[in-house]
């Protein structure tokens, strides 16, 4: 019997409460056949992708921002209900509804669930995890729950092979019965409703699942470690530690790949393309501009690769509700710590991710210092200069001194941002920090696929950026800084006669200060379209400026031309700066407003300047100079 299907015949919906596994899922079900963009309207990310069923069918599916009620309090949960409900311009209304739970959790996504239903979609609840809630000796009456709520109730593991059979064989199911669903479209209920449906959901809760009989011995034995004020603190430091150690240890003979790579491949170029524009082009442009960037990309992958695997593992909500305290002393609220925390992958995501913090002036103060986070961005500048000043020693025995270099600037951010909220919270918008209430997920080991697919999925996104912005910008450099050329019987190098030259001599007074050259000058023009840029910038600029022989390793050739005091005064600029106009763009979309990107460009360049004028005049003092 043939069954004939149109392509996209139904639309599904992952929704589910934060941390319930629904990203699992949905890689689980679309593979690589997904993309990411921005809903219709706002900056909320979208993600969607395709599945086929073992009958043929073909659907569409898309992960909704993980909410706990329809009943929004942030611009993420806005955006589920408003999809769900199909109220969103732009957005088609799912066909089903899949709600996402995690098996060892139900206590929230019952209530949830029991609003879903109230949608007029049929809705089918996907009990993920359901193999670590079995193994803790959970016992979970799948058909007295399904009665109880009403809809169909499956079980999934989305890190096995074959483990959402159950889930596409009940959508197959009611795609073919036609998708019908009798129920009223959902209203958002008053206090007393509320409260009906929570305790509504606590009696499904008594008489559908039993507690295990001996309790998880082992998740109670880590968080008494991990969530001690005091032990969990130090563990905390030790696992930051440990990774800024590794960026350097781990990625050190990738990156000499890489760079002997360029440098073979600069030689080679000069030596077979005979002398004129097209090889300066090639060698000067974007080899030694492109190339000087793409080296650092083993030690952004080194990060993502640990920040990945301590978000499957289960750490990172622990790690939030540690910090808790903390940010409440520094008047951050502690959902603060995720976005906080997503900045050091980049500041964008980290103030899109802020839709959850429902206070607006706690919203504003994490805006306003997300960006104080050392984004990835920031990692080729550091390690340039730490690599070109800072000697491979061991401290102790056993500390690499470039890493804990690294690890002191990334320090220094969390410090410098935690003030600024302090400022912010307790002089101007003096209120008081609302409470911070989350569900700690459960601990699990982090699935391989998923740790692989978010790491390649930041390689593209680095090397995207490689391949567009940084190539363009190095050719428009290389362009500025042969253009013109030397008058003829000119003895100072071609550079100075340059347009490049010309900008960065006219800036250079400003920040002669601070001990900057004219050629850091030029670098930071471009640095504004995005922070690694200055790198390929100075790449480039002392190609140039040198011919053939500063193709090679740039951190050598900086270590001829700048004195230890300028190195550190512009990893000080670099703590602080506001070098990225995205980042300026976001903050203006998220708030809706000019004043707000202004002021975070105000008062990081004056902390620049201000950081890097006591830096470099401290370290001259020193004997850097």
């Amino acid at each position: 019997m043939t069954v004939e299907v149109a392509a996209m015949s139904c639309r599904i919906a992952l929704v589910g409460n934060p941390n319930s596994g629904k990203t699992a899922l949905f890689n689980a079900l679309t593979g690589s056949r997904q993309k990411v963009a921005n809903y219709p309207g706002v900056t909320v990310e979208r993600k969607e992708g395709v599945f086929d069923t073992p009958s043929g069918r073909r659907f569409q599916v898309v992960d909704l921002p993980g909410t706990y009620s329809l009943r929004a309090r942030s611009p993420d949960e806005a955006v589920t209900r408003d999809v769900v409900l199909g109220r969103l311009q732009g957005e088609a209304r799912p066909d089903v509804i899949v709600c996402v739970a995690d098996a060892t959790n139900l206590r929230l996504v019952l209530r949830l669930a029991l609003e879903l239903k109230q949608v007029g979609r049929p809705v089918v609840l996907s009990l993920n995890m359901f193999d670590i809630a079995k193994h803790r000796g959970i016992a979970i009456d799948l058909d007295r729950l399904a009665d109880e709520l009403g809809m169909p109730v499956v079980t999934s593991v989305a890190v096995r092979r074959n483990g959402t059979s159950e889930l596409l064989e009940e959508i197959d199911r009611l795609a073919a019965q036609g998708l019908t669903s009798s129920r009223d479209e959902w209203q958002e209920p008053g206090p007393d409703e509320v409260r009906a449906a929570h305790r509504e959901a606590e009696r499904i809760l008594k008489i559908a699942v039993a507690p295990p009989a001996r309790p998880d011995s082992w998740t109670n034995r880590l968080d008494a470690v991990l969530l001690h004020p005091v032990a969990g603190t130090v563990v905390l430091l030790v696992i930051l530690f440990l990774m800024f150690q590794a960026v350097f240890s781990w990625a050190n003979p990738a990156m000499d790949g890489i760079k002997a790579a360029f440098e073979w491949l600069g030689g080679w170029v000069n030596a077979t393309l005979p002398d004129g524009v097209l090889r300066s082009l090639i060698a000067e442009g974007v080899i030694a501009g492109v190339g000087s960037v793409l080296v650092f990309l083993p030690q952004i992958l080194v990060l993502f690769f640990f920040i990945i695997l301590l978000e499957d593992f289960g750490y990172m909500a622990r790690a939030a509700f540690l910090m808790d305290k903390i940010m409440g002393g520094a008047g951050l609220h502690g959902r603060a710590f995720i976005p906080l925390l997503s900045s050091f992958a980049c500041a964008i995501p980290g103030i899109m991710s802020t839709r959850v913090i429902d206070n607006r002036h706690d919203r504003l103060a994490t805006i306003l210092v997300a960006p104080l986070m050392t984004c990835s961005a920031r990692i080729p500048v550091y390690t340039l200069i730490i690599g070109a000043f800072v000697p491979r020693n061991t401290v102790a025995g056993f500390i690499d001194l470039q890493g804990l270099v690294m690890f002191g600037l990334y320090a220094t951010g969390i410090v410098s941002a935690l003030l600024v909220a302090f400022v912010l919270r307790r002089l101007i918008w003096r209120s008081a920090v609302e409470p911070f209430i989350m569900e700690l997920p459960s601990y699990k080991l982090p699935d391989p696929k998923n740790v692989i697919m978010g790491v390649w999925v930041r390689a593209k996104v680095f090397l995207q950026r490689a391949g567009t912005i940084i190539l363009s910008i190095m050719i428009l450099i290389w362009f500025l800084s042969t253009v013109p050329g030397a008058p003829e019987g000119a003895t100072d190098p071609a550079i100075n006669y340059s347009f490049a030259g010309m900008i960065g001599h006219a800036l250079q007074p400003l920040l002669a200060p601070i001990g900057f050259t004219w050629e850091i000058a030029v670098a930071l023009i471009p640095g504004l379209a995005a922070r690694e840029v200055a790198v390929a910038a100075l790449g480039t600029v002392y190609a140039v400026a040198g011919g053939e022989e500063s193709t090679g390793a740039l951190g050598a050739t900086l270590a001829g031309h700048w004195s230890l005091a300028t190195a550190l005064s512009l990893l000080a600029w670099y703590v602080f700066a506001p070098q990225c106009a995205s980042t300026l763009g976001v903050v203006k979309r998220e708030t809706n407003s000019w004043r707000w990107p202004v002021i975070l460009f105000i008062y990081m360049i004056t902390l620049a300047y201000g950081a890097s004028f006591v830096t470099y005049h401290i370290a001259v003092a020193l004997g850097g100079g």
